[in-house]
């Protein structure tokens, strides 16, 4: 069973139709990917989930069952804004925002510690928000969201403002999350990281989602008979018209690689075959598109 299912939802403001029957399905214990450029709706449809606002038509299930007020307990939610009070003391706070998602206060001052300690920020317990920077406030923010559990995690943004060394820290804890039974729901520009993280991903543009599915299914769906080839010779390998063509070719160090293109319906053994004949194979591999490609490719088809 899916554990979060968004099923025809539709939300319009003021003449702007910002879902137009919108669906998603996110399986459970995995890492998805809610991607699409600026103003595509994805903000519109995290609030949803959130019953932060309401969808005009459509329904949110989850674990099967539609989406309840309780429910708010079993979700952690990153926003993109990020909304601590500036002159609370962090701990003050974060005690504050834990017992908000329904913690007893001695659990909540243990987990939290528990995360402080981990994330080595233990001395910023009696510190204002305001004297924090706009990473360590973020680390704190990090900790609120998934201090009190959740099944349903739902992170926008959540590398923003982070130096590459506390991204790597969070990218680490989200993947903990899911291998300890957490959903995960992940918005971002930032694609490398789809690849490392996500599971799945669905692409909502102007309002539809306009692509949806496991990440190397869709990868292999946009494959276009591109492979790259490494190999030993005295001279670099010419097309063979009837077989295939070569996009580009680079030496260094008395190794030539070359990036080839198949005609369809030529077989990956005949290919290889090809090549053997002609020079001394190092490696021969099929180059997939990465999602940053599948993004541009679909977004910019639909605005071309």
């Amino acid at each position: 069973m899916n554990k979060l299912e968004v099923v025809d939802i539709t939300k319009t403001f003021i003449g702007h139709k910002a879902l137009d029957n919108v669906s998603v399905a996110v399986p459970g214990h995995s890492v998805f990917g809610l991607l699409g450029p600026n103003g595509a709706g994805k903000t519109t449809l995290i609030r949803i989930i959130n019953m932060i606002t309401g969808p005009d038509s459509g329904r949110v299930l989850m674990d099967g069952a539609p989406l309840r007020k309780e429910d708010v307990f079993r979700i952690g939610y990153l926003p993109e804004e990020r909304g601590l009070y500036k002159k609370m003391k962090v701990g003050e706070q974060a005690l504050y925002l834990a017992r908000l998602k329904g913690m007893p206060k001695a659990e909540a001052v243990k987990k939290l510690k528990y995360w402080f300690e981990k994330f080595e920020i233990a001395s910023w317990w009696d510190k204002k928000v305001e004297e924090l920077s706009k990473g360590m406030q973020q680390k704190v923010q990090f900790i609120v969201t998934v201090v009190h559990e959740p099944e349903l995690l739902i992170f926008d943004e959540p590398f923003s403002g982070f130096d590459p060394i506390n991204v790597n820290l969070i990218k680490d804890e989200i993947l903990n999350l899911k291998k300890n039974g957490a959903t995960i729901i992940f918005s971002t520009h930032n694609m490398a990281s789809v690849e490392e993280l996500c599971d799945n991903i669905a692409l909502i543009d102007n309002g539809k989602t306009v692509l949806s599915g496991e990440i190397h299914e869709i990868k292999q769906r946009f494959k276009s008979n591109i492979y790259q080839l490494t190999y030993r010779s005295d001279s670099p390998l010419t097309a063979n018209s009837n077989i295939f063509e070569i996009v580009e070719t680079v030496k260094k160090n008395g190794v030539y690689t070359s990036k080839i293109k198949s005609y369809s319906g030529v077989h990956n053994n005949q290919l290889l075959s090809e090549f053997i004949k002609e020079a001394d194979v190092v490696s021969f591999s099929e180059v997939l598109p990465s999602v940053n490609d599948i993004f541009l490719k679909v977004v910019g088809e639909k605005e071309g």
